[in-house]
């Protein structure tokens, strides 16, 4: 049985990796290169080796009900989209709350996690960390990684003719911390996800000229969705998944499509996909359609050519003049403690099972958290995964033959579409509630809808048809939190708290008004013939 842990990493992952520990009964440790827990979402004016970088306006993509942890929600008075200063605080009170503190060493690096001598009999790990220039080592009864994949900027420079002859500025968007940098400049940003379209539209409140080159387009949708809503309470319910995974690809492509150009036809901005068929990540901005409409940023192909102090761009033989070059063009991950032969990474992924555990180990005593993509908050994502990885590593819950384990894993490698839902082609990509609920069920802690339903209907059709919140998640099995049923029936209370500041006096509907009325006379009318 697994009683020391060492846990790599005190970002999100790894801190609700040493609650799980904690609640089994086990012995963890948490090594932390920098002075500091939070990982992403903590700010610093500089770069750091080996950590996430992000900019001092992050705010995040989901809201606060649908990405807190299971059993801690969000103070009320946040507001629903966090500002990433907001949100390192929450993770300060997760670890105060939870008593984390006193198993993370910070400022210790780990630099290597090898298998003990006698680890095909015990599955112990050798793990060697250095700290202020000591280094130290030891046994560990289980590991678990929590460096998640944001950290190796992707630069592919040989993708860009000339760029070595250009006499402006470029860097990666990991770099990017202010706009003011970009002040009178005209300013090119290449690649068209989260962090790019952030970054162009903050440019272009002080930058000369901007221009977003995008090779595939992409769907942007605005965090205020339908009436106002948060856009992923309204759209990850477990009612609209079911239903999107029981209709052909097409037709579930064909009804996104029509609601994301609901908003703005992205046709008339160039911004439409190219690939219609392969889930991409929608982008997440409330902003950039205004900002393109009045030409404040001009949406662009890919780039043919960059020259000295201007770009050609593909289906366009003019040059634009261009000052900075900013590439928001993703990210690698690996992992420098560990040999290869513990974890492999090959275009994007790693050949691990259920994304958590090396299916080729003879002993499964190593698991990587938070290594995946799902269309939902990482926060739960790995917190669940923690639960059934923490059970796994203390001998409670048993995994299936390394052979099975291979093969299910090769299966996802080959990317081939089921046909229904929306199709998770891409690496990392998962279904965020399916991919939860395979895991809930490892443990026994599945929402079981058809009990709640004969014993709590409200809160089983709450659940089926609201917003599948983290609570849901803890509401049984082992770990669970008795404060859950009344954060799922009070979730909207939290939500619309933050936003009616100002308490506005309704008018009545006619036809509400016509209506209890008529409600009223057939009750007298019932009445009366009841005692006729």
């Amino acid at each position: 049985m697994a009683k020391r842990v060492a846990i790599v990493g005190a970002g999100v992952s790894g801190l609700a990796s040493i609650k799980c520990c904690l609640e089994e009964g086990l012995e963890p440790t948490c090594f932390e290169r920098s002075d500091d827990l939070g990982g992403l979402w903590r700010f610093t004016e500089h770069v750091e080796e080996g950590r996430a970088s992000l900019y001092k306006s992050v705010v995040s993509n989901s809201c606060k009900e649908m990405s807190c942890y299971p059993d801690f929600p969000f103070p009320e008075d946040y507001p629903n989209y966090v500002p990433n200063s907001h949100f390192l605080e929450y993770l300060r009170m997760y670890a105060n709350q939870f008593n984390l503190l006193k198993c993370i060493q910070f400022k210790t690096k780990v630099c290597s996690v090898t298998k003990h001598e006698d680890f095909n009999t015990t599955g112990q790990w050798d793990v060697v960390t250095l700290c202020e220039g000591k280094q130290e080592s030891a046994v560990f009864d289980a590991v678990m990684v929590c460096t998640g994949f944001l950290t190796n900027p992707y630069l592919p420079l040989d993708s860009f003719p000339g760029i070595n002859t250009f006499k402006g500025q470029y860097f990666h968007s990991r770099q990017y911390k202010h706009p003011d940098i970009f002040k009178d400049k005209s300013v090119l940003v290449v690649g068209m996800g989260n962090s790019g379209t952030d970054i162009a539209v903050e440019a272009s409140h002080l930058a000369k000229k901007v221009f977003l080159s995008t090779t595939g387009g992409a769907w942007v949708i605005s965090r205020v969705f339908d009436s106002g809503y948060p856009w992923d309470m309204v759209f990850m319910t477990r009612f609209q998944n079911m239903f999107r995974n029981s209709l052909p690809t097409p037709i579930v492509n064909w009804l996104i499509a029509k609601k994301m150009n609901s908003w703005f036809n992205h046709a008339n901005y160039g911004l439409i996909p190219e690939d219609r068929i392969q889930l991409r990540e929608p982008v997440l901005n409330d902003e950039l359609p205004g900002r393109i409409i009045t030409g404040k940023v001009l949406i662009k192909p890919s780039i043919k050519e960059v020259k000295e102090n201007s770009v050609v761009f593909n289906s366009s033989p003019e040059e634009e003049p261009i000052d900075i070059i900013v590439f928001a063009t993703g990210y690698t991950f690996a992992f420098p403690f560990l040999d290869e032969s513990v974890v492999k990474v090959e275009d994007g992924q790693a050949s691990l099972y259920k994304y958590i555990f090396p299916a080729h180990l003879q002993k499964p005593t190593l698991a990587v958290i938070g290594l995946i993509k799902p269309l939902g908050s990482i926060l739960p994502t790995g917190d669940t995964q923690a639960r059934w990885a923490v059970r796994v590593l203390k001998g409670v819950n048993k995994l299936p033959p390394s052979s099975v384990m291979i093969q299910e894993v090769n299966t996802r490698k080959e990317n081939k579409p089921s046909g229904f839902g929306l199709c998770y082609c891409k690496a990392l990509q998962s279904d965020y509630i399916a991919y939860i609920d395979e895991l809930l069920t490892y443990i026994d802690a599945k929402p079981n809808m058809f009990s709640l339903l004969l014993t709590d209907p409200h809160l089983a059709l709450t659940i089926f048809f609201g917003p599948c919140t983290p609570y849901q998640f803890r509401l049984t099995g082992p770990g669970k939190w008795e404060g859950a049923r009344n954060a799922i029936m009070t979730q909207w209370d939290r939500t619309f708290k933050v936003t009616k500041t100002r308490i506005v006096k309704e008018s009545p509907s006619p036809f509400a008004s016509l209506l209890k009325l008529f409600s009223f006379l057939a009750l007298l009318v019932a009445i009366f013939q009841i005692f006729l």
